[in-house]
C-alpha cells in the first residue's frame, strides 16, 4: 500500500511538534506501508474490476500490525456529550492520559463524516490528543465495495473541520492507494457490516 497524501485539517498546539507523535505517526505510515495482498506478497495489488474488491479484510490487517505496537482496536470513548459514538478502529494512550485515534474507512461518505466528526468531538472533550482518518483516493475506489468514502469525496467539507475553535489538537486525512493491479489474482473477499457486503 502507499501513501498518496497527509493532510492536516487541525494542527495546533505543542503535542504535534513533539517526539512522541512524530512516533505515532510513523507507526501509522507503516501500518499503511505494511498493509499487502496477495498474503505474503510485498506490495498491495487489486483486482482492477469495479466495485470488486472489499475492504474489510484490508482494515484487519492494518489493526493488527497496530495491536503488535501496542495500539488498542475497537476502543469506545467516554466523552461528556451526550451522544455516544460508536468505537474507534484502534488508539493509543499518550503520556498526558488523552489518546490518539486512527480510522480506517470501511463505510460510504456518510461514515467518513461520522468519522471526523467523532474524533473532532473527542478533542473538543479534551479525550483525544490526536486523530487520523485514512481513506482511499479516487483511483482505488473505484475497484472497492460499492459507494465506499473516499478522499476526493470528502475533500470538499475540509473547511468545517479546518474551523473548529480549539487550542489544542491534531485532525488528519491520509489518502492512500494501491500499489498495482493484475487479473491474476482474485478479488478481496467481501466481509459484512450489518446487511451489507465490505
Amino acid at each position: 500500500m502507499k501513501i498518496i497524501k497527509i493532510e492536516f485539517l487541525i494542527q495546533k498546539g505543542p503535542f504535534c511538534k513533539t517526539p512522541e507523535f512524530a512516533t505515532l505517526l510513523d507507526e501509522i505510515k507503516n501500518a499503511i506501508l505494511s498493509v499487502t495482498h496477495p498474503e505474503g506478497s510485498r506490495q498491495f495489488t487489486l483486482y482492477p474490476e469495479k466495485k470488486a474488491n472489499g475492504v474489510v479484510p484490508i482494515k484487519k490487517n492494518f489493526q493488527e500490525f497496530l495491536v503488535r505496537n501496542k495500539w488498542k482496536r475497537e476502543y469506545r470513548m467516554s466523552i461528556a456529550s451526550r451522544i455516544k459514538p460508536g468505537p474507534i478502529d484502534a488508539v493509543k494512550k499518550v503520556s498526558d492520559g488523552r489518546y490518539f485515534a486512527v480510522e480506517w474507512e470501511t463505510g460510504n461518505i456518510s461514515s467518513s463524516h461520522r468519522a471526523l466528526n467523532k474524533m473532532a468531538v473527542g478533542l473538543l472533550d479534551g479525550v483525544l490528543a490526536g486523530g487520523i482518518l485514512i481513506l482511499p483516493s479516487r483511483n482505488m475506489y473505484q475497484y472497492l465495495t460499492d459507494r465506499i468514502g473516499s478522499y476526493s469525496e470528502i475533500e470538499p467539507y475540509f473547511s468545517v473541520w479546518r474551523n473548529i475553535l480549539i487550542e489544542e489538537g491534531i485532525l488528519a486525512v491520509i489518502e492512500i492507494e494501491h500499489d498495482a493491479e493484475s487479473t491474476d489474482i482474485p478479488p478481496i473477499k467481501k466481509g459484512t457490516d450489518g446487511r451489507a457486503l465490505r
